[in-house]
């Protein structure tokens, strides 16, 4: 499991305790050959989600979506593409398991360019699968509005502001 502690938001969150923070962060569709997305199940909630975390103070948007793939599931991603950003406080606000609240601020990616085979490295997901986009299991919410953003890009309708 990674040391949640050491991150930027471990630290905010051990002066703060549970109460609401804004968060700066990203998450990304990953789109195989097929056309299938890459979902990974939370440890946390327990539901798929998509891949994505909190920004570190030294990192651009890109450079956070590209680390956090990498660590939590061994995937190498080559290029991303912004499509969306994720700010509604409605579906953005998050209680997690343990009280923590934060609100999210996510730029959206995606990318087809990538090498690895996704597998959990970290502790924060249990397992990684892909789906097709028309047929999804049980998701965060707000990451299931994500992949309708996505498939709304791809459409042709330009940038996603949900």
């Amino acid at each position: 499991m990674a040391d949640f502690s050491q991150s930027y938001l471990g630290q905010l969150r051990q002066l703060v305790g549970d109460r609401l923070l804004i968060v700066a962060g990203t998450r990304i569709v990953i789109e195989n050959e097929t056309g299938s997305v890459l979902l990974d199940l939370r440890a946390d909630f327990e539901v798929w989600a998509l891949p994505g975390d909190a920004c570190e103070p030294e990192e651009d948007a890109a450079q956070t979506i590209i680390r956090e793939v990498r660590e939590e599931s061994g995937l190498t991603l080559e290029s991303v593409t912004p499509f969306g950003f994720a700010s509604d406080p409605h579906w953005e606000t998050t209680t997690f398991p343990n009280g923590d609240v934060c609100r999210n601020f996510s730029l959206m990616f995606t990318t087809r360019a990538f090498s690895g085979t996704p597998r959990p490295l970290d502790g924060e997901a249990l397992e990684y699968r892909w789906f097709d986009p028309q047929d999804l299991p049980e998701m965060v919410p707000n990451h299931l509005r994500s992949i309708e953003a996505w498939m709304r890009w791809k459409a042709g309708e330009g940038f996603q502001l949900i």
